[in-house]
């Protein structure tokens, strides 16, 4: 396919009688546009910045309602209207200059190596499932090992300390990154999908659509801060979530992963989150005010130690430019 294609040769012979719903919708948008390469394009951009910030509102919306606070990770520390705004300000900025036109890249190239675009019918559950499930162990394990290597030396102190702006993330906060480790971590994201394209020649750009959703998802709701009882953490137990990730931001050292636990216990970067959660744990038997007492000295505990950590970083950084 090119941009010169014309709407009819694309769909020439199609039976429209037997598409769906969704599918007739898809026909639709690519014949309202005209031409196939600026409708995939378009979607693709339009579909991320719906996802991220509908997805990002109803967090704004539960920070400012102190009902909400009994389920904050760090109750103390509730982002302001100004931070929300400058964050959304410096995301939209990053989606526009550098997302925008990668979003644009992408199709192209995975089209060279046999990805679907316009065509229907779209994907079955049934082949969906399987690929989504390897984009996410894919995306885990190689945002595990990039992750920890933006956590030393120069790569933290230029690029990775930007992220670790807030202590206590909130939902926008989830892309809220250096332009650098936009595109280190974006790598995660789409290298699955096009290593699977560039294998079997037969995948669906629907199909990276519904990851893409599912992946921002999870990254909102691991930065928003909060650990409701109904968290998919509680359902699937290997699975991270704002329980998890909200620790890395205070400890610093403990809990790189984004989507499941497995690598920080398989290599041990989860001791210090562990150890954490075992004196919550052991909290159980104490009135409310205790507990919360203790949560309280905890928290500060893990949060100076991670502040000490990222200092000794920033300082083993600035001894070897000595």
């Amino acid at each position: 396919m090119n941009s010169t294609s014309t709407i009819p040769d694309l769909y020439a012979g199609t039976d429209f009688s037997s598409l769906s719903f969704l599918e007739r919708q898809w026909v639709n948008w690519y014949v309202w546009i005209g031409n196939p390469v600026i409708a995939t394009g378009l979607m693709s951009f339009l579909m991320h910045e719906i996802v991220y910030f509908g997805r990002s509102i109803p967090w704004i919306i539960i920070d400012a309602i102190p009902y909400f606070r009994q389920w904050k990770l760090q109750a103390t520390k509730v982002p302001t209207p100004a931070e929300q705004w400058e964050c959304a300000r410096s995301v939209l900025f990053a989606h526009f200059t550098i997302q925008g036109p990668l979003i644009w890249l992408f199709h192209p190239l995975a089209e060279s190596i046999g990805m679907s675009t316009y065509q229907v019918p779209l994907p079955s559950v049934k082949t969906m499932a399987p690929q989504i499930a390897f984009f996410f162990v894919f995306e885990d394990l190689f945002h595990f090992c990039a992750h920890r290597a933006l956590h030393t030396g120069l790569l933290y102190k230029h690029i990775h300390k930007v992220h670790h702006k807030y202590s206590a993330p909130f939902g926008l906060a989830a892309e809220y990154a250096h332009p650098a480790e936009v595109l280190i971590l974006g790598m995660g994201t789409i290298l699955g999908p096009l290593s699977y394209c560039f294998i079997t020649r037969n995948f669906h750009i629907f199909t990276m659509y519904l990851w893409i959703v599912l992946r921002l998802f999870q990254a909102i709701d691991a930065h928003s801060g909060y650990d409701f009882p109904w968290s998919l953490q509680h359902i699937v137990p290997f699975w991270s979530g704002a329980e998890h990730h909200d620790f890395h931001h205070m400890a610093f050292t403990n809990n790189f992963s984004t989507s499941f636990r497995w690598c920080d216990r398989l290599f041990g970067t989860d001791k210090a989150y562990l150890k954490y959660r075992a004196q919550l744990k052991a909290a159980n038997g104490r009135s409310k005010t205790e507990r919360l007492e203790l949560e309280r000295q905890l928290l500060e505990q893990v949060e100076r130690e991670g502040v000490e950590a990222e200092r000794e970083v920033i300082k083993s950084t600035e001894k070897k430019q000595d």
